[in-house]
């Protein structure tokens, strides 16, 4: 087999498919104005005090969630260890983790493997910080000698949205847009 290049590929043109759809494909699902970031309050959905998510994507069959995270209070947000692989985008603000030298700076991408363990920080003089997360597994919270204290995954983030978008008037049904 050989290598093929870009100008291999077979010429498209400007007619959209007329086949059958494949069985079983779920629908697409596009989030409007996502970097915006100034959504109504409603939408985020409380995590802890000064800490919320706002959902993109549950995907249940698969297990993994795609969220913004914002946090407007510097600190210890958390430790844990993940137990599927992680994609963090920085759009505004900058955090970083104890066990690691780098720094995710506004416009930084950072790919945490699964099985690493780590504490995440806001430092002292950020306002607000919101980054694009997607967790594939469940965050495993764990004491500082990896105990674990408790479990976060794409059920327990779903079931926190239901029951927030039921408080705040949107009703729990709004969730399933974002279901897949």
């Amino acid at each position: 087999m050989s290598s093929s290049t870009p100008d291999d590929r077979p010429k498209a043109t400007a007619v959209a498919y007329q086949g059958e759809p494949l069985p079983n494909v779920s629908e697409d699902l596009v989030v409007p104005n996502i970097l915006s970031l100034d959504f109504e309050e409603r939408l985020w959905v409380p995590q802890a005090p000064d800490i919320w998510f706002r959902p993109i994507l549950f995907n249940v069959s698969q297990g993994y969630f795609v969220n913004l995270l914002r946090v407007r209070r510097s600190g210890i947000l958390s430790r844990h260890r993940h137990s599927g692989p992680v994609h963090a985008t920085t759009l505004r603000g900058k955090w970083h983790y104890l066990e690691h030298p780098w720094w995710a700076t506004e416009g930084s991408h950072a790919f945490e493997p699964p099985g690493d363990i780590h504490t995440l920080e806001v430092p002292d003089g950020v306002e607000e910080m919101i980054t694009l997360f997607h967790v594939t597994g469940a965050y495993i919270y764990v004491d500082p000698h990896g105990a674990p204290l408790g479990v976060e995954d794409v059920f327990s983030k779903l079931s926190s949205a239901k029951a927030h978008y039921e408080k705040v008037g949107l009703g729990a049904a709004y969730v399933d847009q974002f279901i897949r």
